[in-house]
């Protein structure tokens, strides 16, 4: 089967639908292959910024937003030490209302919302269960793509413009000319469930234990948990028994102790391999990678989600127009990279960072920060009227550049 869409999109994440209800309210047809067949995912970031506050309100999505199950965070601490106080580095509460806080909301809830949205749209078209397997090329050009469906049909989709959304895995990334950078990174994390009571706190938490860190997002009726623990060392932690490590977890997070032993087979612990990287080049003529396909982001400050989106909307507004044209060209996937990159090297660079003073002391067995109250930790926990501590919170909030969507999408 042979078909033919003006723009291709590669992953139905964050990246990818907002790219193509963007993009189809511009005016321009969207097909959007996603190879899973739903939206349930455990590893997906929960957290929404600002900045995706702020778009969904201008896309007239703010009000359906609001109605989603969520719980909300307005500032961005690091641990110090066991029984420390957290130090704030992202002052939220400190912005403009009303976007001063990070919406904690499950991902499948708001790409259910986004993907619905943009099923409205006559140029829009998402094919769930169908997976991009190789990309169409002629005269040195990507001209679509070949995909698989899950009943095992096959078929060629044409387009003016590929763009890749499908994550660290994607596809792309096989290109060896796009030439992908990475960066060392010290932990891998463990992702399991714990039920949560009424009585416990509410919202993102974070707690030190000996040589690893649990993230606990609140998902209203259970914790999703991450467990941070040094990179490498699943096998010989999953050998010193899940009793062992639960107890850990217990000591760590007290008021966790009472239902830790609801977990009772390492089955129910998956291991994401954290991985922080980046391509030197996101496009070739025909093809534009954004989201985790071009920089594969840690989860320090949970912030992927967002940089993907942005990396959606400034794409949408470049090439709405060349799109509508039929003439997209290497100078404006081009554009997209350099608008986006200045923004993906800051945040990455911010998370190196953390890896090295927090996160790498912490799986070491060393408390982070410990510089007897001067250098960073009192740049950090400066005055709360300090600009100090109100400028990196509008960098978590919208990043380095805050990106606005095409005029023809807003309504």
């Amino acid at each position: 089967m042979t078909e033919r869409t003006t723009c291709c999109v590669i992953g139905a994440g964050p990246a990818g639908v907002v790219l193509g209800l963007l993009l189809a309210r511009s005016g321009v047809r969207v097909t959007v292959l996603e190879k899973h067949s739903d939206f349930l995912r455990d590893f997906r970031g929960d957290t929404v910024h600002p900045s995706t506050l702020a778009l969904l309100d201008e896309l007239g999505l703010g009000e359906r937003f609001a109605r989603l199950p969520q719980r909300r965070v307005d500032a961005i601490r690091l641990p110090v030490g066991p029984g420390g106080t957290p130090v704030v580095v992202g002052d939220l509460a400190a912005l403009r209302p009303p976007y001063n806080y990070v919406a904690m909301v499950p991902q499948w809830d708001l790409l259910e919302l986004l993907a619905d949205e943009a099923g409205k749209e006559p140029l829009f078209t998402l094919r769930m269960d169908t997976e991009a397997t190789g990309f169409l090329r002629s005269g040195g050009r990507i001209t679509g793509v070949r995909y698989r469906g899950s009943d095992g049909t096959t078929g060629e989709l044409h387009a003016t413009l590929t763009v890749a959304c499908d994550g660290r895995g994607s596809l792309a990334r096989a290109l060896p000319e796009l030439r992908l950078e990475r960066f060392a990174c010290p932990m891998d994390a463990w992702w399991f469930r714990l039920p949560r009571h009424e009585n416990d706190p509410s919202g993102l938490l974070g707690n030190l234990g000996h040589r690893f860190m649990t993230v606990l997002i609140d998902r209203g009726t259970y914790w999703q948990c991450a467990a941070l623990i040094p990179k490498g060392t699943d096998a010989e932690r999953r050998a010193a028994g899940l009793d062992h490590f639960m107890s850990q977890v217990a000591a760590a997070t007290p008021w966790l102790a009472d239902r830790t032993g609801t977990l009772t087979s390492w089955d129910e612990v998956k291991l994401l391999d954290v991985r922080l990287d980046r391509l030197r080049r996101w496009h070739r003529p025909g093809l534009l990678c954004i989201g985790d396909a071009a920089h594969a982001m840690s989860p320090v400050f949970g912030i992927g989600i967002n940089l993907a989106v942005q990396d959606a909307v400034a794409a949408a507004r470049i090439l709405n127009g060349p799109l509508l044209s039929g003439r997209v060209g290497l100078p404006h996937v081009r554009a997209v990279q350099r608008r986006r990159r200045p923004t993906t090297v800051a945040t990455q660079t911010l998370q190196r960072l953390v890896h090295a003073r927090v996160l790498a002391p912490v799986l070491a067995g060393r408390p982070p920060l410990t510089d007897g109250g001067t250098g960073l930790t009192r740049v950090l926990a400066a005055d709360s009227g300090s600009w100090l501590r109100r400028a990196p919170a509008y960098f978590f909030a919208y990043g380095a550049l805050r990106e606005r969507p095409p005029t023809a999408a807003v309504r």
